[in-house]
């Protein structure tokens, strides 16, 4: 057997507030812990190029402030985290990492860019990933259980909560919905929420993260060692632990309850026929608007040859590529496929159509304060009709003339006019692309 020696990362993450004052608590009861380094970057002067690195190791606890030329997320990435967990992975006295992320950085990024980007110059080391000093253990979300489900439906922006300069135009339900469907295992504060808040919100992260182990616990002050070694100790062996989310896997992980709860609900759709890029921009406010997740592979009519992504949280959506169809696919890009990713070609194998081939459209849409029907139904309605079925079979000239939304040619504000049937006038709409 080979032993992997890279030095294992727990990263904590969680939103300002009480789940922030989580972090902290559980990074301080990790860092009491022999060999244990507890890492730490303060963003709060971010936008000054000013940025404080954090460190507790053996007893001891020390501040760098450092300045950079271009004050952002991912230079503070590049510039400094990624290269100081290459040094930490070298030092014997330390046995394991702990990252406390500051709620401006994203879990899954910090992920990303450890498992992809080049560190270089380090001295001693060989440019490359830091993934090849050091690997990601498990990924620990806090929440704060008393407004923790109005924020994952919600549509305000960091900056409009004060948490972030103008620039940065990510949702609060961004951050919420993602730090939680990403993590491996979850702790919950629920001291202060109401009953129904509390099994709404359970509801939720069972089917949003529903192999995830959760503790509950009143306040971040009340949380111990023995919460988060019982949390440790149930975190599955095949959890993510870091690793990114396919497209085109499926879309239910862990098993999620397929039953509603308190008004929570998952919503499939799925079809073999594809959206009018029109009537679906139309449509999509139904997914605005309380829902906390959406996400799936859409095929457009317009765009035959890409897979379209879909995502959205709370008040906010992005639409964006996947890749081609295997319907589209040269015999070597085919073939290519059929070796690195084989259930995705065994899956298109099995629904593959002589005209279409393995197009698709499936969705998975997490409901809160919305009606299952109505969704269902403005997604029918988008789809194309028997008439334009047979123009996308056989006219696809004809198709290509088509308005498309989501092609080159779509400009923001969106045009909020187009007649729907359901209710909005697409003013909530946030961070479309």
């Amino acid at each position: 057997m080979v032993t992997d020696r890279r030095k294992p990362v727990l990263v904590v993450a969680g939103l300002p507030g009480r789940a922030a004052d989580g972090v902290d608590r559980a990074a301080r009861l990790l860092g009491a812990e022999p060999g244990t380094a507890v890492v730490r970057h303060d963003l709060g002067e971010l936008g000054q190029g000013v940025v404080r690195r954090i460190v507790y190791l053996d007893g001891r606890e020390t501040t760098t402030v450092l300045e950079l030329a271009h004050g952002c997320v991912s230079c503070t990435l590049r510039a400094d985290l990624l290269p100081y967990l290459c040094l930490l992975a070298v030092r014997d006295s330390v046995r394991h990492i702990v990252l406390a992320l500051d709620p401006a950085f994203e879990a899954e990024a910090v992920c990303r860019a450890i498992e992809h980007t080049v560190v270089a110059n380090v001295v001693g080391r060989v440019d490359g990933p830091a993934s090849r000093s050091v690997r990601i253990g498990a990924v620990l979300t806090c929440l704060d259980a008393r407004d923790w489900l109005a924020d994952a439906t919600g549509d305000e922006t960091l900056a409009e909560r004060g948490h972030a300069t103008a620039e940065d135009d990510r949702t609060i339900a961004q951050l919420a919905v993602g730090q939680v469907e990403f993590a491996d295992a979850l702790i919950a504060f629920d001291g202060g929420a109401d009953l129904l808040d509390r099994e709404r919100t359970a509801a939720v992260l069972g089917r949003l993260a529903p192999a995830a182990p959760v503790a509950w616990v009143s306040e971040p002050g009340a949380l111990g060692a023995d919460d988060l070694t019982w949390l440790r100790r149930r975190v599955p062996a095949d959890a993510r632990r870091g690793a990114p989310f396919d497209p085109h896997a499926p879309l239910l992980r862990g098993m999620p309850p397929l039953q509603a709860d308190c008004g929570v609900a998952l919503v499939e759709f799925a079809t073999e026929r594809p959206f009018h890029p029109d009537r679906l921009h139309s449509a999509i406010d139904v997914l605005l608007d309380g829902v906390v997740s959406a996400r799936g592979r859409v095929w457009l009519a317009t765009q035959p040859d890409e897979v379209v992504w879909l995502e959205s949280a709370g008040g906010g959506l992005r639409v964006g590529g996947a890749g081609k169809w295997l319907a589209a696919m040269t015999p070597e890009e085919l073939a290519a496929v059929a070796e690195t990713d084989p259930e995705r070609h065994a899956m298109a194998t099995l629904r593959w159509d002589e005209t279409s081939g393995d197009r698709h459209t499936s969705m998975v849409i997490l409901v809160a304060d919305a009606d299952a029907d109505e969704i269902r139904h403005a997604l029918h309605w988008a789809l194309v009709d028997e008439d334009e079925f047979r123009q996308v079979r056989f006219a696809p000239e004809r198709v290509a003339l088509w308005a498309d939304p989501f092609g080159d040619q779509h400009e923001e504000p969106c045009d909020t006019t187009r007649s729907t049937p359901v209710a909005g006038d697409g003013t909530n709409r946030q961070n479309e692309r």
